[in-house]
């Protein structure tokens, strides 16, 4: 429905304060999307923002819609039944590298391969920054924390491979540092019709201060960010290297020793193959790819539920609750 008054980001600003750590990264992203909303023609009371527990499930309150801050992990579970209720609404998930890959883990990939139509936004600070600096599920080999003093051993969750796994019908990445980007990013994921999953790099400043600088760093992005764009070459360093594919072995070449750009990797994010490749791009080896890794149209859960509901009706007319509950068997005890 479009908005008979135009709505600014100054609406969609509660009048709660806003109580994160000076510097935290979550203050951007809040921002954003108090910028991006005004621009999806939806009416503040169809838009239901639905949290976990974390530093960044308090955003609900910062928001002047609709919302619920919930119980720790079950976001996907509480938006997935909104949804089914109430298929109109445009809900987000607001959750955490902790919150939604560590006890909500479960609920996350079974809402991925479900594809409700509504959006995720993990934040991923690679920390347990409410509970004050335990290494998370997304935390390096060996990071020390107050619950891994000699250093973690776990090997963490890439969330973006984890989503493709269950095959999500929409993947993307973005990060606090960059506005424009992010922005982008949330207007797209509104428009897919499925389960949008973003992972959004957050700086932690308190507890884990700098973890993504590589990519945040107006001296060092451009050596390590790869802006994914549809039907582009994968270039990258100010246009100096690309990524080439040698079978599926991806390869970073120079294009300023004799490579051009004909022979370098073209984005498609309806290659499910290629989106798992770009996934592991997870180390100094290879740059951090940023924007939309995967995408693909399928069949919402809610709008299967509804067919299905609609086709029992015209096989079994519309029912009668007090005759289900009677059930269709009886007997008669002498």
């Amino acid at each position: 429905m479009e908005n008979e008054v135009k709505l600014t980001a100054k609406d969609f600003s509660s009048d709660q304060e806003v109580k994160w750590c000076p510097g935290c990264g979550d203050y951007s992203i809040l921002k954003q999307m108090q910028s991006v909303v005004p621009e999806l023609g939806i009416e503040r009371e169809n838009i239901v923002f639905i949290s976990g527990i974390g530093c960044s499930s308090r955003f609900p309150y910062y928001m002047n819609t609709y919302g619920m801050h919930s119980i720790h992990g079950r976001a996907p579970a509480i938006a997935s039944g909104l949804k089914a209720t109430n298929p109109d609404l445009s809900i987000w998930v607001i959750t955490g590298d902790g919150d939604g890959l560590s006890i909500g883990g479960n609920h996350l990939i079974h809402l991925l391969r479900r594809n409700v139509d509504l959006n995720v936004l993990l934040f991923n600070n690679q920390i347990y920054g409410l509970t004050k600096g335990q290494y998370s599920p997304t935390s390096e080999e060996g990071k020390r924390t107050k619950s891994s003093p000699l250093g973690s051993l776990d090997h963490p969750f890439n969330p973006l491979a984890l989503a493709l796994g269950a095959d999500a019908t929409f993947v993307a990445r973005s990060i606090d540092r960059d506005p424009k980007h992010l922005r982008d990013i949330l207007a797209k994921s509104h428009l897919h019709k499925g389960t949008s999953f973003i992972e959004v790099y957050q700086n932690c400043n308190v507890f884990n201060d700098g973890t993504f600088l590589n990519f945040s760093d107006k001296k060092l992005k451009d050596q390590h960010i790869i802006h994914l764009e549809e039907g582009q070459p994968l270039i990258f360093n100010q246009g100096k290297q690309g990524i080439r594919l040698n079978g599926l072995k991806p390869e970073v070449v120079s294009l300023e020793e004799g490579f051009s750009a004909n022979e370098l990797w073209i984005h498609d994010s309806s290659d499910a193959t290629k989106a798992y490749i770009l996934s592991r791009f997870f180390d100094d080896t290879m740059p951090r790819p940023f924007g939309i890794f995967y995408q693909e149209d399928r069949s919402s859960y809610e709008e299967q539920m509804i067919a299905q509901l609609e086709r029992a009706k015209e096989h079994m007319g519309e029912g009668d609750l007090d005759d289900l509950l009677r059930g269709s068997r009886s007997w008669t005890v002498d």
